[in-house]
């Protein structure tokens, strides 16, 4: 499309010209750019249809609408393991004398626990009172009274769920080196 502009047509006509000219060439740019998203199982992301094309398969432009961008996660390279201490280069079990550490400072650790697991229980059963706790005074409703032992019991029974599974990890480990 070739234009030329005289001189004798005035300044304000060279000045609608080139506005239109320039508004012709910005709307065919920005056609040729519109995105639109188009819906369906796989959603499409496309500039390649026209308005109409769009229009039919229920595209909608994103003109305006933020686009982020996000980078793929690189993987990590797995980290070298180093041998324990106590293992050799080549080996990977530990040697005889330092699992029955092991195993007794587990034992010893896990024995604490079954105590202080006990006396947790043994508490919790006597505020429960098999069922019957002592009233209190900021109990004047009695619903109140209802939730607080319906919570103890709950606390009984998680205190005897970990005193269970207490001695399930105590009878896992080999018999205590005398």
């Amino acid at each position: 499309m070739q234009m030329t502009l005289h001189k004798r047509v005035g300044p304000s006509w060279n000045a609608v010209m080139l506005a239109a000219l320039t508004g012709l060439v910005a709307g065919q740019a920005s056609a040729q750019g519109i995105v639109y998203r188009c819906p369906g199982p796989p959603v499409l992301y496309t500039d390649a249809m026209s308005a109409k094309e769009a229009a039919d398969k229920g595209c909608r432009s994103i003109e305006g609408t933020p686009i982020s961008v996000i980078a793929p996660i690189k993987p990590r390279a797995p980290a070298a393991t180093t041998p324990s201490p106590g293992a050799q280069s080549g080996d990977l079990k530990v040697d005889g004398k330092d699992q029955r550490v092991r195993d007794d400072d587990r034992r010893r650790i896990l024995e604490q626990e079954l105590r202080d697991a006990e006396g947790k229980l043994a508490k919790a059963q006597q505020e429960y009172n098999n069922g019957q706790p002592e009233r209190r005074g900021d109990e004047r409703n009695f619903q109140k009274y209802l939730d607080r032992t319906t919570e103890l019991k709950a606390s009984v029974s998680r205190q005897e769920a970990d005193v269970a599974a207490i001695k399930r990890e105590l009878a896992k480990l080999p018999p205590p080196n005398l």
